[in-house]
């Protein structure tokens, strides 16, 4: 029997990172964390296969025009970064279920092609105010950068209705609850 396929998006500071990595800590669910595609070099530790599949900006731009990617983005010129068809369907055709992290468009994207066999869940703050003091509160970014990633949360946020189900993490025990009995009720079927 094939896996599943669960893709997450939040805007930056919802807690995305946070709810994923306590339903994999909590266990019981079948999943495994889907590994993405780059044509950045590896850092100091990285390996192909494990952290991200390794590619240069020539072969990306080929698995792109040979439709290998189920979703990609240039994020920045000549930086690539996306998930390769072959990745889902080695995990799903073992049997297991996938976890994609994944921006909005990429979602969409990943949900057009897969259909039922996806679920897809965005991960909401109680109000555009509260992000921006989440992110300020985190104090790793400047004023400015906050600020654009308060107005991309903005933009993020009129896809939450294509999704096929929306958590809002006010309080995140209650978040991650919701997130693992959406999941749990998707595989069950």
């Amino acid at each position: 029997m094939s896996g599943k396929i669960i893709i997450v998006s939040a805007p930056s500071g919802c807690g995305k990172s946070t709810i994923i990595n306590a339903l994999f800590e909590k266990g019981d669910i079948d999943m495994r964390f889907s590994v993405s595609a780059t044509s950045r070099a590896p850092r100091e530790g990285e390996e192909h296969g494990v952290h991200y599949y390794f590619l240069t900006e020539d072969e990306f731009r080929r698995k792109i025009d040979t439709g290998d990617f189920v979703e990609y983005e240039e994020v920045y010129q000549g930086r690539f970064y996306g998930t390769l068809r072959s990745e889902i369907d080695r995990v799903i055709n073992s049997g297991h279920n996938i976890v994609l992290d994944i921006d909005v468009k990429g979602a969409m994207n990943v949900k057009r092609i897969y259909g039922d066999r996806a679920l897809s869940v965005f991960i909401m703050p109680p109000s555009i105010d509260e992000l921006r003091t989440r992110l300020e509160k985190r104090a790793t970014d400047a004023p400015e950068v906050i600020e654009e990633r308060v107005g991309k949360a903005a933009y993020e946020l009129t896809f939450a209705p294509e999704y096929d189900v929306t958590v809002v993490n006010d309080v995140l025990s209650e978040a991650i609850a919701e997130v693992h009995k959406v999941i749990t009720d998707f595989l069950s079927k």
